[in-house]
């Protein structure tokens, strides 16, 4: 059975009440706050605000003697509240309870409303007992305000051959936030607390790095392979940390680069790939909680089947754990993939591609949405109201060196079937060729190998993009939520990069289902805001921007690149103009000047604004000819 708590709604956006019981400094003060129930007991539970049932997922209320579960609202009483039945609060006086415990946050108000009815003798608690230090709170009088939490896991690896960088900016000056800082905390792999530390951040738009091995060394520590916790005190405007990771290692065959966590655990991911012959996939299981996960209560299936094989062992609170797909189901193969039964006990992971050759790379599996139905307007409206319709762009990387592969990968319990084509772009926007997968059943997997669909073709300029699209001639069921996979083999070398995300409408005036979406505020989206981290010397960046385009829109962009100082501060700014439904392959050393590289000096960005289009993009690191890396960008 998964958790019984509220992580995310597509209505009212991420819960923040999980967070905040669940926090690493939370966790400590509950174990205090449970014994001492337990020791001046029976208690009276008051859960005024529905919080009990997803407080007792995250600590044992065992010990505490019940002497009942009182609720405020009169439609609850008689219901089954914490294997109790719920009675009104006006009986609390009969309770014989010692203790009373008001499961609310910022509880004063809620035990004026019965102040009346609590027995002089007896004691009032409330989780107020597990807040963290006031001065970590943007909105002290609201705790459960989603700015006081601003939080994200990160998986986080410092060994021989392995090294880890966090990279982000500090994007919430911008919505209005003061005085920013990060209060980070490393958990080794069996979930103990090995390190914490708070940091101002830079002015605003600077850079924000932290690297594994400058951790280690200014802390003293020793291996690691865990989960470092982030949480950006202060912040405004955006409730998530977001943030590109890469990992190195001692040579050029560990380079590889993925991004944020998505901070809200959900019961079910997708698109995590079976190995080849000469691989194994290791998927990596952060536990983002203050609680064990049973034995048997996450594990894997393969897509579009009902049997699912479970870890036989249980996971300790905030622990990683490495599962070889190969333990649970020695003979699947790319292209099969699996299905992440996770049960709301850790965010979206990470998997790590380890191949015979020594090289490696990682990438990061999707939420699958449990939530949703076909929509049957989709057929009707494509073609018409919203034109071409939900779009995935991904690059065609220059096939002298990178082969492009597409998987289409299904991300909702309800994709029973997925009627897809993929059509492929030149990088000024004319179609060069199509693919009509049919209509694929849920436990079909079609690679579709890119680059040999152009076969002899010229591609101009040497890149395009492709966009997976729903096509309707081959079915009619379809839902908004269209993913894929996307991998790129270097043939010179035999290094891999993939990368995996959802569709969207781009790039038209009418608005359907919150679509097309907005970094911040009501949709439409239609303007660009794309982070761009550069990789650190010697290493080149590059990357992709796609320019996608639902219904017809500006004939050409209006695009900066905007290098950004660590500090902020921009550097230079290069204007480009991409064709609409076209694409732009770039580098950083070829764009930029080395007199302007250098004016920019360590840990600079850039900057991708467009006021007139909404972008999609893809970066990465070139070691040479001897590695890449390439993952999606992040926006904000």
């Amino acid at each position: 059975m998964p958790l019984r708590i509220e992580t995310f709604s597509n209505v009212t956006g991420g819960s923040s009440f999980f967070k905040a019981v669940g926090h690493p400094l939370a966790a400590p003060k509950a174990a205090i706050l449970m014994a001492r129930l337990a020791s001046f007991g029976p208690v009276a539970f008051y859960d005024p605000l529905g919080l009990l049932s997803g407080l007792a997922e995250f600590y044992d209320l065992s010990a505490i003697p019940v002497a009942g579960v009182y609720v405020q609202n009169v439609e609850l009483v008689g219901t089954e509240v914490f294997g109790h039945r719920a009675q009104a609060v006006t009986d609390l006086p009969s309770s014989g309870a010692r203790t009373v415990f008001v499961v609310a946050f910022d509880s004063q108000r809620c035990e004026g409303h019965i102040a009346h009815l609590i027995p002089k003798d007896v004691g009032v608690v409330s989780l107020d007992a597990m807040r963290v230090p006031e001065d970590m709170l943007n909105d002290p009088g609201h705790y459960l305000s989603k700015f006081n939490w601003a939080t994200n896991f990160a998986w986080f690896r410092d060994e021989p051959g392995h090294h880890t960088r966090i990279v982000s900016s500090n994007y919430w000056p911008r919505y209005g936030a003061k005085g920013t800082r990060l209060w980070a905390c490393l958990f080794d792999g069996e979930g103990r607390p090995i390190a914490d530390w708070t940091e101002p951040m830079p002015p605003s738009d600077g850079t924000v790095v932290i690297d594994s091995q400058q951790v280690r060394a200014k802390l003293g520590l020793g291996d690691f392979c865990g989960t470092l916790f982030l949480h950006v005190i202060g912040a405004a405007g955006h409730d998530v940390v977001k943030y590109a990771l890469d990992t190195y290692g001692d040579d050029d065959t560990v380079l590889s680069c993925t991004h944020d966590a998505n901070a809200w655990p959900a019961e079910r991911y997708a698109g995590l790939p079976a190995p080849r012959e000469d691989e194994r996939v290791i998927l990596w299981i952060q536990n983002s909680h203050p609680t064990p996960i049973p034995a048997g209560a996450v594990g894997l299936n393969r897509m579009g089947q009902d049997e699912v094989r479970t870890i036989a062992r249980e996971i300790a609170p905030f622990a990683t754990v490495a599962l070889d797909s190969r333990d649970l189901f020695p003979d699947a193969r790319w292209p099969q993939q699996f299905e992440i039964q996770a049960g709301k006990h850790f965010v979206r992971p990470r998997y790590e591609v380890v191949s015979t050759n020594g090289r490696r790379r990682i990438a990061h599996a999707n939420v699958e949405r449990t939530d949703l139905k076909p929509d049957p307007k989709l057929a009707a409206l494509t073609g018409t109201a919203i034109g071409k319709g939900h779009i995935l762009p991904a690059p065609i990387l220059p096939p002298d060196r990178w082969r492009t592969i597409l998987l289409p990968t299904p991300m909702s319990t309800a994709q029973t079937e997925l009627p897809v084509k993929a059509v492929l772009y030149d990088r000024d926007g004319r179609e060069l060729a199509r693919h009509a997968f049919g209509n694929l059943k849920r436990s079909d997997s079609v690679a579709l190998d890119v680059t040999a669909l152009l076969s002899d073709q010229a591609l101009p300029g040497g890149w395009g993009h492709v966009e997976l699209v729903y096509d309707f001639e081959a079915g009619t069921v379809a839902d908004g939520w269209l993913h894929a996979l996307f991998r790129y083999e270097d043939a010179k070398t035999g290094h891999v990069a993939e990368t995996s995300f959802g569709s969207h409408l781009f790039n038209m005036a009418m608005v359907y289902r919150d679509e097309p979406q907005s970094y911040h505020g009501r949709p439409p989206g239609l303007s660009t805001r794309l982070f761009l981290r550069l990789g650190t010397t010697p290493w080149d960046t590059l990357c992709h921007l796609v320019y996608p385009a639902s219904t017809p829109w500006h004939a050409q962009s209006d695009t900066s690149l905007v290098l950004t100082r660590r500090d902020g501060h921009e550097v230079a700014r290069k204007k480009v103009a991409i064709p609409c439904g076209g694409s732009l392959y770039w580098r950083y050393h070829e764009m930029f000047t080395e007199a302007e590289r250098l004016a920019a000096g360590e840990h600079a960005y850039v900057l991708i604004r467009d006021t007139t289009c909404r972008l999609f993009g893809y970066h990465g690191c070139l070691a040479g000819d001897s590695a890449f890396s390439l993952d999606h960008m992040f926006g904000f």
